[in-house]
């Protein structure tokens, strides 16, 4: 079994940044993929960004391209993602997530998820 344990939330003032780290309990191959979630109050769980353990393919929402970052560090099992210029919108509930294969958006094609760490950015 897969464990995601994310970290890294909190408060912080629109325009700030944040950096969210999801560490995995044990390495999964090579061909998987990480992603990143969010889920606002009232909302459905969206795409944030996603990388795979191997090579440099990422892939991002156009809500946050240009502004989030996804990266890893194969020797410590974690996955980052670095959140600049934050937004009040950018608000909810930060989810890791994991799925073998290619690069997808879909929540429902992640077969593993962490617990989730809150974002709140203040405007």
């Amino acid at each position: 079994q897969v464990q995601l344990v994310e970290s890294g939330g909190g408060l912080v003032q629109a325009g700030g940044s944040l950096r969210l780290a999801c560490t995995v309990s044990r390495r999964t191959n090579s061909t998987y993929v990480m992603a990143w979630f969010r889920q606002a109050p009232g909302q459905e769980r969206e795409f944030v960004a996603a990388i795979r353990w191997s090579g440099t393919t990422t892939d991002y929402a156009g809500s946050v391209k240009g502004r989030f970052t996804i990266s890893r560090d194969n020797a410590k099992n974690t996955v980052y993602l670095q959140m600049n210029s934050l937004r009040s919108e950018d608000t909810g509930v930060y989810y890791c997530a994991a799925r073998p294969g290619v690069i997808v958006s879909m929540r429902d094609e992640y077969r593993y998820w962490g617990q989730g760490t809150q974002v709140t950015v203040s405007s």
